[in-house]
């Protein structure tokens, strides 16, 4: 990321810091999928004391998008927080909380051109096109912002997104020396469980994306009919025989994926020896998990006022908690 040793050891007592609270957001560029639900969204509905979970409906805007369909999703995904029963936390939509953009620009000010040339997603995103927006540079500043924003200790991500908590680690340490001591310096924690590790079932070396609609992803609102559709075209191999069954990441990817996403949803491959039993088993556990979020979905999508009310308190709540750090960094930088 750039940071000198010095950097990634000058981690000092800060004046204000939160080490209870928990911060996530999701982006609305799609359906939230079976893997969203397993990774981020069980882990959030466990720890909702002091924790602030966000649509990032701004970082959603990086590349060509719809503003029909992001309007669409983002509202289907506050819905499903609601349904999950996320609302003893904070809940809020980013483009709601000025603080986020606002603080954004003042970390443009203070990264590198160097640091975001280095960033992973940007140079996948930016392969093999000719030009992208401004804004799909710029918006690890932005994902700094929505971290910083709330003075969390730990920030729980998946893999993909560890470089950007590392870069704001090394932004908060930065500005922290040349401004003043105003950000606390966040940790990067991964769930242990394995529970992120929910793939394609068409292409199982890679996540489940919530991105464009794809036959190797569960979405949380597909019918029983479309999970089983899936499931069945899942890729396996073509191993016969009584051990066929196991899990191998590197030579049976497919199938160790069947048996995570079964473990994952409560089931067992006790006594499964061949692929089609294995799918079986995966139908039903999946089935099972998404009935009850897809009932309650369905009562909180018929009152959007609802929905809309419980998102504002949550906005008004961010918007206190976020305005006086970004006058603190503001000030600090001569503003």
């Amino acid at each position: 990321m750039g940071s000198s040793t010095q950097d990634t050891q000058d981690t000092q007592e800060h004046p204000v810091s939160t080490p209870t609270r928990t911060l996530s957001l999701l982006t609305p560029s799609g359906r939230l999928t079976l893997g969203s639900l397993l990774g981020a969204l069980e882990p959030m509905r466990q720890r909702q004391d002091d924790a602030f979970y966000g649509i990032a409906d701004l970082h959603a805007m990086t590349t060509t998008h719809d503003p029909a369909r992001l309007r669409a999703h983002a509202d289907e995904t506050a819905a499903l927080f609601v349904a999950l029963g996320l609302d003893r936390a904070t809940l809020f939509r980013q483009s709601r909380v000025p603080a986020h953009a606002q603080l954004a620009y003042l970390l443009e000010c203070v990264v590198t051109t160097g640091e975001l040339n280095r960033m992973i997603q940007f140079k996948e995103k930016g392969r093999g096109v000719d030009s992208t927006r401004v804004s799909l540079f710029t918006y690890p500043a932005l994902m700094a912002a929505d971290i910083l924003l709330y003075r969390p200790t730990q920030v729980p991500v998946g893999d993909d997104q560890r470089q950007h908590v590392e870069l704001t680690r090394d932004l908060a340490l930065r500005f922290n020396r040349r401004y003043g001591e105003v950000f606390t310096v966040p940790e990067a924690v991964t769930a242990s469980d394995g529970s992120a590790r929910v793939m394609d079932l068409q292409h199982p070396t890679r996540k489940m994306s919530k991105s464009a609609e794809a036959p190797g992803t569960v979405y949380l609102l597909d019918p029983p009919d479309v999970v089983r559709r899936k499931v069945a075209r899942a890729v396996t191999d073509g191993e016969v025989g009584p051990d066929a069954v196991r899990a191998d990441r590197e030579a049976k990817p497919g199938v160790t994926n069947l048996l995570e996403v079964l473990a994952a949803c409560g089931g067992s491959a006790d006594g499964l020896t061949t692929y089609g039993a294995l799918k079986a088993a995966v139908t039903d556990a999946v089935v099972a998990v998404l009935e009850p979020v897809q009932r309650r979905y369905a009562e909180v999508a018929a009152d959007p006022t609802h929905v809309a009310e419980v998102f504002e308190r949550g906005a008004e709540r961010a918007r206190t908690v976020t305005e006086p750090v970004l006058a603190a960094a503001a000030s600090a930088m001569g503003l």
